[in-house]
């Protein structure tokens, strides 16, 4: 399938959040001789309230506030859900501004929600200074999450489920996205929960299973094995310097962000490419496609770009360059728009 990138141009009204960040972080029918009778879609009725709100999550004893937005829609319609995830050492209403996913989520019809992490940090932030527990993974202070770190793949499968129940989702168009640490959750949500993800856009953080201890330039196939394919689209920044695109020797990245590429366009079959195209001045796209189920992958490669989002209005000059060449929120959502799960 061919993907279509798109143009952007910044506002100039958005507001800077740089305190706010400074440490970091259609359903396929089989073919038939005979007719074949499609059943009705179950109908559904959507109790959330729209647009900004908090909803309570019940994982593993605990009650959790996940802030959820939702667009203007008849309460019967299906809608896209994006799950949106932070960095280390942030929360999720840091990310809620980085991505200005809600704007878009208004102009395009989808559901996004962005929780927060359970793993913490020294508090600076008004809701707190948060991580992910990415499986297998360091943190980035170099150390392990402790033993009773809450499972957040099981945990982010509890909220697309209580939001499913009370949104109206429509369960082929679930995806799922962040910034840094939560790119790197996201990776893992593909790995481990492609029953639920129809694709990821992992910003500054793609990877396809933990890096391999004894040779940390590649990541070992058993830890990303999906059940099914989930397409990919990421945007990664040349001089990221905190995950860098070449690769380091940290146990928690690892690997370059071409080989967890590569090795998503393995996972998915992809019979072409990459494929390697001029998006903008400082933008190229490589592209995996002919893939199983149609799960492209596509890299937006941006040079001289830094550990930022592509396009956001929050200032995370601290982190390197931030590229406005493209809107990374915008480009996803395209991507998105373009695959849905398959089975």
């Amino acid at each position: 399938m061919s993907h279509f990138p798109i143009r952007w141009r910044r506002s100039a009204a958005a507001a800077s959040l740089a305190a706010a960040v400074s440490v970091l972080a259609a359903l396929l029918v089989p073919a038939s001789a005979s007719a074949v009778t499609a059943t009705p879609a179950a109908s559904c009725v959507r109790t959330l309230a729209q647009g900004d709100s908090r909803v309570s999550v019940a994982y593993g004893g605990v009650d959790y506030s996940v802030l959820v937005h939702v667009p203007a829609a008849p309460t019967s319609k299906k809608l896209p859900l994006v799950v949106d995830l932070h960095g280390s050492n942030s929360n999720g209403v840091v990310q809620a501004s980085i991505s200005d996913l809600r704007t878009l989520a208004d102009r395009k019809g989808f559901i996004v929600v962005e929780p927060t992490g359970a793993i913490a940090f020294p508090q600076t932030l008004p809701d707190g200074n948060w991580a992910w527990n990415v499986p297998g993974v360091p943190l980035t202070s170099g150390t392990y999450p402790p033993a009773d770190s809450r499972d957040d793949v099981a945990f982010l499968r509890t909220v697309v489920s209580q939001i499913d129940a009370t949104g109206c989702v429509d369960d082929r168009r679930v995806y799922a996205t962040g910034y840094s640490g939560g790119g790197r959750m996201a990776s893992a949500l593909a790995c481990e929960a492609s029953d639920v993800f129809a694709a990821i856009a992992p910003v500054a953080g793609l990877r396809a299973g933990r890096a391999a201890a004894e040779d940390l330039t590649t990541p070992v196939p058993a830890t990303c094995t999906p059940a099914q394919p989930v397409a990919v689209v990421t945007f990664h920044g040349t001089d990221d310097f905190v995950n860098p695109y070449a690769g380091n020797s940290d146990p928690r990245w690892g690997y370059s962000v071409n080989t967890a590429a590569t090795r998503w366009a393995e996972i998915n079959e992809c019979r072409v490419g990459p494929t390697i195209a001029q998006y903008s001045a400082s933008i190229r796209t490589l592209t995996w496609s002919k893939c199983s189920r149609q799960a492209d992958v596509v890299l937006y490669e941006v040079t001289g770009g830094g550990h930022t989002w592509p396009g956001t209005s929050v200032d995370l000059s601290p982190l390197g360059a931030t590229t406005q060449e493209i809107s990374a929120s915008e480009a996803m959502w395209e991507f998105f728009s373009a695959h849905q799960r398959r089975g």
